[in-house]
């Protein structure tokens, strides 16, 4: 990160109008976790200076200063005393958003001493360094060389405590001694994540973590029963004739687009599979509804749709969450700050598995007055 790490540590380089560790802290605090212990080498009085005691975020900080050249294992074994039974572990490279109850529960299903957040990396964004099986990191590889790997470490690491008391005393790498043990021994739980994640390791990615940390608003909407009258079951809006707005629908996106927010359309649309329509059908359909919108001032900033059967397996038919989590790529959203508006149980289901706020509406809402109570 040179020359933006010569007169601070990386974690105090600012992103989005504050260092990035703050936005880390933040996130902290929103999830409930207030005592933080910060391990600090490089230039560790910058941080020390600006956060204090953390009181002025409503945390309790404390410091273990180690030698700049200590890695994170040295950095654990000397500060031993200070740190709790269990304690959550976190580089201040890396931002996503921490689902912590979530993560409370899986750890505890585990059973045992140590769970990896792992992204799963079927688009390929960084390079592979761990592989899972049956919820455990079953192959963990830090120079990511071993062939087949799938995932990416990306930290966020619960650990027990008496866990380190067998790491060595030289200085050495955490993932390349104690992770690949755990591994073995079958005690590293994954949690597995198709988030991304946003990491300031080099000044070229920081325009990405600008974009994940001051994002516009954004709102999710289904389309059938949202936007639209809903057909029957088994029937399809398979032409434009077919189409018919909600109540309030067209000014509930024109409410949104006078409050800056962004807009996004998520729909299964499984008549396709079926043969009852085309792509074309639908892009027809999808430009015809945006351009009716934005003659009455609203704004569509994206649609997604499902085009496959229910039985073909895919990943973004809902109730699976991979519609939201295209959109969250595309756009670098974090999810947990969206909204998802939606009529269907199935919606609601996507929306958990991808750590989205959901809200339902039933047949006698007004999708105007739902967003005038939701959006500020």
């Amino acid at each position: 990160m040179r020359p933006l790490s010569d007169l601070r540590p990386k974690p105090m380089i600012e992103v989005a109008k504050k260092p990035l560790m703050e936005h880390l802290l933040l996130e902290l605090k929103s999830i409930g976790l207030t005592d933080v212990l910060i391990l600090i080498g490089y230039k560790g009085n910058v941080i020390r200076d600006y956060f204090g005691d953390g009181s002025q975020w409503g945390l309790n900080i404390t410091y273990h200063q180690s030698p700049e050249n200590y890695e994170t294992g040295t950095r654990l074994v000397a500060a031993r005393a200070l740190l709790s039974p269990l304690f959550l572990l976190l580089y201040a490279d890396n931002l996503w958003p921490i689902p912590f109850d979530a993560m409370c529960a899986a750890f505890r299903a585990a059973g045992t001493r140590a769970m990896l957040t792992v992204y799963r990396n079927d688009d390929h964004y960084s390079r592979s360094n761990c592989t899972m099986n049956n919820g455990l990191v079953s192959l963990y590889n830090k120079s990511r060389t071993a062939p087949d790997l799938t995932h990416v470490d990306i930290g966020f690491l619960f650990i027990e405590r008496d866990v380190i008391d067998g790491l060595p005393k030289e200085n050495h790498n955490l993932e390349a001694v104690l992770y690949p043990q755990l591994a073995a021994a079958h005690q590293l739980a994954a949690f597995e994540t198709e988030h991304r994640y946003y990491s300031a390791t080099s000044p070229d990615r920081l325009p990405r973590v600008e974009a994940y940390l001051n994002p516009r608003k954004t709102v999710f909407l289904d389309r059938d029963g949202v936007l639209n009258d809903k057909p029957p079951q088994a029937h399809y809006v398979c032409q434009w004739k077919d189409f018919h707005w909600r109540p309030g629908a067209r000014e509930a996106l024109r409410f949104l687009r006078e409050r800056n927010c962004r807009v996004i359309v998520i729909s299964n649309q499984a008549g396709i599979a079926r043969g009852m329509m085309t792509h074309d059908d639908a892009q027809d359909i999808h430009t015809r509804m945006a351009r009716e919108a934005e003659a009455e001032d609203g704004f569509i900033d994206a649609i997604y749709y499902c085009p496959h059967h229910w039985d073909e397996n895919c990943s973004c038919r809902k109730p699976k969450p991979g519609m939201l989590l295209a959109a969250q790529r595309d756009f670098s959203l974090n999810l947990s700050r969206c909204l998802f508006i939606g009529d269907d149980i199935r919606d609601g289901e996507a929306a958990d598995a991808a750590h989205c706020p959901f809200r339902l509406v039933g047949e006698e809402d007004n999708l105007f007055d739902v967003v005038n109570n939701l959006v500020d």
